[in-house]
């Protein structure tokens, strides 16, 4: 699948420029910017500390490699959050999020699913032509 198509260009942007605010914003999270005195590790747990930090990086290379318009962006991102939001839905205590941060990773994925779409589509229509 190419993400080359200049239709798709702006719109894979976006989603990679929001992609890189939500891995930063968990960075932040992991950096523990606003806990004050409070340690990270200590408010997420060891477990979710990893996870956080996990996912926060793939986030952050999926974000570079949509900017990129490489195909494995949109992979590393869809499996991430994917994975990152199954946790939560199973009830998984390590993974906490806001309600903001949930429809946050919920757009994300649909926009994702959205540029596979279009992605498929141009490709379909180029090899008609």
């Amino acid at each position: 699948m190419s993400f080359k198509s200049p239709q798709l260009g702006l719109y894979i942007r976006i989603v990679a420029l929001l992609s890189l605010l939500l891995g930063l914003s968990d960075a932040g999270r992991l950096l523990g910017v606003n806990l004050g005195a409070v340690s990270p590790v200590a408010v997420l747990g060891p477990a979710g500390f990893v996870l956080l930090g996990i996912f926060s990086l793939s986030r952050l290379f999926a974000g570079v490699g949509l900017w990129l318009k490489a195909s494995w962006g949109a992979v590393l991102l869809v499996g991430s959050t994917t994975a990152e939001l199954a946790l939560y839905l199973a009830g998984s205590p390590d993974i906490r999020m806001s309600a903001f941060g949930f429809a946050v990773r919920i757009v994300l994925l649909a926009a994702i699913s959205i540029i596979f779409a279009l992605s498929f589509r141009f490709s379909r229509a180029q090899a008609a032509d």
